[in-house]
């Protein structure tokens, strides 16, 4: 007996530090100071590791679901209006009422999105606090047209659209798809310094391709002068527009002489420069 006791004595319990000593157990809190000015903070969350996923609505999301010792990828992204995610590939919704022809158009006007990925490495007997640093993947752009020339009072309508947006983003790899038109819907400032200049705002979730080009036609009151073409070059004033997309951007130009009682081919807009401060309202 006395030996029997002194066997027991010598075995002693494994200690663990965790109550699940096979896996390993995150806890994801999301920081959402990187967004824009007047932006909102997202209603609801999602995370996806592995064949996980959760929705949250608070800052923290502590799921229940212990993760075997392995190699994952975090993706954190939250719901927006007119895009869809499959994996770390946001897609943005097709317009309404898309125009003929073979071009796609793209909503010109989807939600905020924001975005984090990671690289996590779980062991098992282990807690992992993690900080998602969310991304703005949504920028807000506004296009201001200054016309001249005496025919610049009786345009009625500018009709519009932008080439080269991206239509999809695999935020994962910072990979933009192939590029779609969003139509500009310009409209005539009525009011203070830049009254009698033309606007249209767009949200893009980025640009890709060679070029963005402008290009449409502009209408006049009583079809005096006949409509002309717009065309115009944005893409060397695009080129950084893919980052620091918690800022909006205005850039504004000028629509050279605009014809007098008479048709022509085409028309441009010249000396597209950004515009800062409150110059331009720029709500969407």
């Amino acid at each position: 007996m006395a030996v029997a006791v002194l066997l027991s004595s010598c075995v002693k319990d494994t200690l663990y530090d965790t109550p699940h000593p096979d896996y390993g157990k995150t806890a994801v809190t999301a920081d959402w100071s990187a967004r824009g000015e007047g932006i909102d903070i997202p209603a609801t969350w999602t995370v996806t590791m592995g064949d996980y996923t959760g929705t949250e609505t608070s800052a923290t999301h502590t799921p229940d679901h212990l993760f075997a010792p392995g190699s994952y990828t975090l993706a954190v992204w939250n719901p927006a209006e007119g895009i869809t995610v499959n994996g770390t590939t946001a897609t943005i919704a097709a317009a309404t009422g898309n125009r003929a022809g073979t071009d796609a158009f793209v909503n010109n006007a989807p939600g905020w999105f924001f975005t984090y990925t990671e690289q996590v490495s779980i062991e098992k007997d282990k807690d992992y606090p993690l900080t998602a640093a969310m991304k703005q993947q949504v920028r807000e752009l506004t296009l201001v047209v200054e016309p001249t020339g005496d025919a610049a009072g009786r345009i009625t309508e500018i009709v519009a659209h932008l080439t080269g947006a991206a239509g999809t983003l695999d935020f994962a790899t910072d990979t933009y798809g192939a590029a779609s038109n969003v139509v500009l819907l310009f409209t005539k400032i009525t009011e203070g310094d830049d009254a009698g200049k033309w606007k249209a705002t767009v949200r893009l979730l980025g640009v890709t391709g060679t070029e963005q080009l402008l290009t449409g036609e502009i209408r006049y009151a009583d079809g005096n002068p006949t409509p002309t073409t717009l065309k115009s070059d944005i893409t060397e004033a695009l080129k950084g527009f893919n980052t620091g997309k918690g800022e909006s951007l205005t850039l504004g130009g000028t629509l050279v002489e605009t014809p007098e009682g008479m048709e022509v081919d085409g028309v441009e807009i010249n000396g597209w420069e950004e515009v800062k401060g409150d110059d331009v309202n720029a709500d969407l």
